[in-house]
């Protein structure tokens, strides 16, 4: 008589084990489309620059046109055209702050004389804070004017390059 061998308690089979996906998938089915509409959203706000060319070259006199440039120092603003030179210089005043002021009304003056100009350059020194240059760039962009108990904005220069500023020549 044969007797027939049963994998008893020795040899027992192998059973391979299963990866269950089922949650994995059901949260990539909410994350992804998620992700997709928040940056769509947060391109939105960016603001977009343009940098400005290489002024090495030596400018036609036929070609110069007015080209603003605002140069933010450590202890002033300067105004000027790139191919003129100064228009106005604004020194920190008597508590140690930028005159924001006076450069918006230099501004507004200037899109008076100029008014189908948009674009301005905005030059920094070395360690100018982040704060000074985000409130240089909403005064070049935009003026505000109180009239009749309301505040009216008025766009001024919206197209915007930021650069590194000259080496100054000595002054402040």
């Amino acid at each position: 008589m044969m007797r027939s061998r049963r994998s008893g308690g020795r040899h027992r089979d192998i059973e391979t084990a299963e990866l269950n996906i089922t949650a994995f998938m059901n949260l990539m089915v909410i994350l992804v489309p998620f992700l997709l509409i928040t940056a769509v959203f947060s391109r939105l706000a960016i603001l977009e620059l343009n940098l400005p060319g290489s002024s090495s070259e030596p400018a036609d006199p036929q070609e110069l046109v007015f080209q603003l440039e605002i140069i933010v120092r450590q202890g002033q603003i300067e105004v000027g055209d790139r191919t003129v030179g100064a228009l106005g210089v604004y020194p920190k005043t008597a508590d140690d702050v930028y005159d924001f002021d006076a450069l918006s009304e230099k501004l507004s003056e200037l899109k008076d004389s100029y008014p189908d100009k948009t674009d301005a350059s905005i030059l920094l020194e070395a360690d100018i804070p982040y704060d000074t240059l985000v409130q240089v760039m909403d005064r070049v962009r935009v003026a505000e004017v109180v009239e009749e108990d309301s505040v009216v904005r008025n766009d001024l220069f919206p197209d915007i390059s930021i650069g590194d500023a000259p080496v100054s020549d000595g002054g402040a």
